[in-house]
């Protein structure tokens, strides 16, 4: 028997270990030193923790007007029988304000000034480490001076569609000044942010009422034409995904797939040109969003199937549609007629229910009321973090525990995805660049080798079917005792390790999963 050659002591070493990581092992029978003796590993999966990846869990929203205390926000949550941070369990605080409060003049900009109340609050989520996720809006016919006024001052051309608010102008898109200062701006927001480390996503279209990509404006609503506003229409979707897309090359962009994507209508009949147009955005590296999740007045049949075209090729981010503060939305009045009144936990199972069904990635904690009613349905919470987007594990792993220095090792990897999403490592700001690898760690915890799974591909890894791999890795050490470990790596780091695992009972170092010791002689 192989575990007779073994030395009691390494012997009770790997035993321990097997208890303390969760996982069952067992020989393979290969006995020749020269090839190794190898062990096959099952790491228990973890179903139940809160993993913090990219594009990937809640989002957390703030107010334009919030301080940074915001993030510290609490909520009593009665299944726990306590309060909790709203940011312990979020992957992204998503930030939906002004062009005018990000850049107030020309060339200054909110991120540089101290005494900025916006630039304070996005710094207080970066400095409790989470990424940011942005829209800009720049039509005013809602919200006020959303365009900075010196844009106005300088000649561009708007739309003023009460002349009792003088002040909330919505610049004409196609206009050749707004374009210029917007530019600039875009330009120098991407100097800032096109990193993944600070930045999750861009919500990369922004015109319309509420930047949410449609009712936008190009002209007089009464001397407009079908004809011109067409093509004015595709013109400015080309030229604004275009100027994202050149900026944000590192970042992923995203787009409200809308049925009206940038028509002056909020509701209708679908546009013929709507498929065609995203297509396009997408194509340009867009991924996708929607803000109507939950409406099944707004969010039907078309909405679903332009999700189900593209799902496990671009992720979804959702957002959910109705406002359960009183005064706000009848959100009872909902045609699917699974809304009771003062029930708003109804709502919450009708917004999580549209996401499972369309794969989504991320789903929303709005600020206010929206957020706490979804502490309130905390179980819809915990069945996200466990079910939704992606939740990466290896199921197996087959490597030698002892081997000659310079041999060569096989290694024999599986992984599942247990998640309903996916993980978008095939859009292009990513580009590939998330890989498996494993590492020989020292006594430590430092890598002395690292090798990378070029063929192991993370997108295409979907809920239900295992995925299995091979790799050689040429063991040219001296020597020793090592432990086996095991990462997804950023290669675009220097092989950093960048995606947190579903195993339990796992010990960490440096981002390695520890599993089990390999002695090189």
């Amino acid at each position: 028997m192989i575990l007779k050659r073994i030395p009691k002591i390494i012997l009770l070493a790997i035993l321990c270990a097997s208890v303390l990581l969760g996982f069952s092992q067992k020989d393979s029978g290969q006995n020749d030193l020269s090839n190794g003796d190898y062990i096959i590993l099952k790491p228990k999966y973890d179903d139940h923790s809160f993993l913090r990846n990219p594009l990937n869990g809640w989002v957390m929203y703030a107010p334009r007007n919030a301080d940074d205390t915001y993030w510290d926000i609490e909520y009593f949550v009665p299944a726990l029988g306590k309060k909790v941070k709203v940011i312990d369990y979020a992957s992204a605080c998503y930030v939906r304000t002004s062009w005018s409060s990000l850049n107030p003049s020309d060339g200054i900009y909110a991120w540089d000034d101290p005494n900025s109340k916006i630039g304070n609050l996005i710094k207080g989520a970066q400095k409790r480490g989470l990424p940011i996720a942005l829209r800009i809006v720049v039509d005013g016919r809602d919200q006020g001076q959303n365009t900075p006024k010196f844009v106005f001052e300088a000649g561009a051309k708007y739309y003023l569609e009460n002349k009792k608010y003088p002040d909330r102008q919505t610049p004409y898109p196609q206009d050749a000044v707004f374009r210029k200062y917007y530019s600039k701006f875009i330009t120098a927001l991407a100097q800032e942010f096109n990193d993944p480390d600070k930045t999750s996503f861009i919500d990369a279209y922004g015109l319309g009422k509420w930047g949410e990509a449609h009712f936008v404006v190009y002209e007089d609503p009464t001397i407009a034409t079908p004809e011109s506003t067409e093509k004015i229409k595709e013109e400015t979707l080309d030229w604004v995904t275009n100027l994202y897309a050149q900026a944000f090359t590192k970042v992923p962009l995203v787009i409200n797939y809308h049925r009206l994507v940038g028509h002056p209508e909020s509701w209708g009949a679908v546009n013929p040109n709507s498929d065609r147009l995203l297509d396009k955005a997408i194509e340009k590296g867009y991924s996708l969003r929607q803000d109507a999740f939950g409406m099944t007045g707004y969010y039907q049949d078309w909405e679903k199937d332009f999700a189900k075209k593209w799902n496990f090729k671009r992720p979804i981010i959702m957002e959910g549609g109705w406002i359960i503060a009183p005064g706000k939305h009848r959100y009872w009045k909902d045609p699917s007629g699974k809304y009771r009144e003062g029930h708003d936990e109804d709502v919450r199972k009708g917004e999580f229910d549209a996401s499972a069904e369309a794969h989504v990635n991320m789903m929303d904690f709005r600020a206010g009321g929206e957020t706490e009613s979804w502490f309130k349905s905390f179980d819809l919470v915990q069945r996200f973090n466990t079910e939704g987007g992606y939740r990466l594990y290896p199921q197996q792993i087959k490597l030698p525990k002892r081997i000659k220095s310079g041999a060569v090792a096989l290694i024999s990897h599986r992984w599942q995805n247990r998640g309903w999403g996916y993980f978008p490592n095939n859009i292009p700001q990513w580009n590939f660049k998330y890989k498996v690898a494993f590492a020989l760690l020292d006594a430590k915890g430092n890598a002395k080798k690292i090798f990378v799974d070029q063929q192991s591909e993370p997108s295409t890894w979907l809920k239900g079917t295992a995925v299995n791999y091979q790799l050689n890795a040429k063991i040219d050490l001296p020597a020793g005792n090592y432990s086996w470990a095991v990462a997804i790596v950023d290669t675009a780091m220097k092989n950093k390790p960048a995606i947190q695992l579903a195993l339990d009972e796992a010990p960490q170092v440096h981002g390695w999963t520890k599993l089990v010791t390999l002695q090189v002689r």
